[in-house]
């Protein structure tokens, strides 16, 4: 058994029936977007730009702290709550969405920044498949 499947059995098994319903294989999707987020913006922040990059080696650092948050929320699931979770989410995907932008702007200048650019739509599209997933059950 694969490391992946691994953990989305792991997920589903600590699930309870107090708690909201979650799409194991999508919420580990965003889990996985996320920690390639986070690689991606760090690599791209540390990298060497320049002083007249400061705005994108900001919004990268913050971009992979908010991932790493995004992730390690989704693996309590005994503590997950609708309204912040779906909160969480749209932040991330809004984070996401603004490093990606910004980072394109740049996307000639080296490869880290065009990947970078890449982990951020991924991790941004994960996210709002995710709340489109749990949208009937906040209905």
């Amino acid at each position: 058994m694969d490391m992946k499947m691994m953990m989305s059995d792991m997920m589903a098994d600590s699930q309870s029936d107090t708690m909201m319903p979650m799409d194991q294989e999508l919420m580990q999707a965003c889990m996985e977007a996320c920690m390639a987020c986070e690689q991606a913006c760090t690599m791209c922040a540390d990298m060497d730009m320049g002083g007249d990059m400061a705005m994108s080696r900001g919004m990268c650092m913050n971009c992979a702290d908010m991932s790493h948050t995004m992730m390690r929320m989704m693996m309590r699931p005994m503590g997950m709550q609708m309204a912040p979770m779906m909160a969480m989410l749209d932040a991330m995907k809004t984070m996401a969405m603004a490093c990606h932008d910004e980072c394109m702007k740049h996307a000639e200048m080296s490869e880290p920044m065009k990947m970078c650019a890449q982990a951020c739509m991924d991790c941004a599209n994960a996210c709002d498949a995710m709340m489109k997933s749990m949208m009937p059950a906040a209905m």
